[in-house]
């Protein structure tokens, strides 16, 4: 199905729902537990109905929903790439769950809405971009997923989408901030061993278990982090 362009997607979006990103967000304000699992029980009947569904996520409170669809049209040049992106089947699905929520009473909150990305400068994108994947995801599979480029992105949603921004070579400079990725103890290892034999170098480990320091090829730093001591 073909993407759909930011102008097509804002005329057509209920009111209740933004793009942000690369996708299609709501929050819906509810009165406790049970009221919003009675809610996404019906957000699931329609999905089910539709064939497609909403990624979700439920605090003290609201619930959050993502709509994306992950074989989205992207054509350029002559040339189809399948991406992740809005299509008019996350268009529909949006406009029945509005029609749900009115029929509940369950009041959407869109300026409360916010999705993170992670930008990082660097003249290697292709060369790093395996190593942060193994570092933040514990494989490279997440390597330029669902994009035209080499952007990370986590198929499970847990971990923001980190994108590379062009720039050209020169001297690496102080880092200003860096990633802390909290991982099970138990796996921490695995996923230090995973972000080295993607490129990365261990730069510290004199903290471990409780934090190992990794750069990627351009010095760009993080840390693995458990909450062992």
């Amino acid at each position: 199905m073909d993407m759909l362009t930011d102008e097509q997607i804002t005329e057509a979006a209920p009111a209740d729902w933004r793009k942000l990103g690369q996708g299609l967000h709501a929050r819906y304000v509810i009165d406790g537990f049970a009221a919003g699992v009675r809610f996404l029980a019906e957000v699931a009947e329609a999905g089910d109905t539709l064939g497609h569904h909403p990624r979700v996520a439920m605090g003290d409170g609201y619930v959050d929903l993502k709509l994306i669809s992950d074989d989205a049209i992207y054509r350029h040049e002559g040339a189809e790439h399948v991406v992740e992106w809005v299509t008019q089947q996350d268009v529909d699905l949006a406009r029945r769950i509005t029609e749900i929520a009115a029929g509940q009473g369950v009041a959407a909150d869109p300026g409360s809405i916010t999705t993170i990305e992670l930008a990082l400068d660097t003249a290697h994108a292709k060369a790093i971009a395996p190593m942060w994947a193994a570092l933040l995801t514990g494989g490279t599979e997440a390597h330029g997923r669902g994009t035209t480029g080499d952007d990370v992105r986590d198929v499970t949603g847990r971990v923001p989408i980190l994108w590379f921004q062009d720039t050209d070579e020169h001297e690496t400079p102080r880092q200003r901030f860096h990633l802390d990725v909290w991982v099970a103890p138990e796996v921490a290892d695995q996923r230090i061993a995973a972000a080295v034999a993607a490129g990365g170098v261990i730069v510290d480990d004199s903290q471990a278990p409780s934090f190992t320091v990794i750069a990627d090829q351009d010095g760009n730093k993080a840390c693995v982090c458990t909450s062992s001591r």
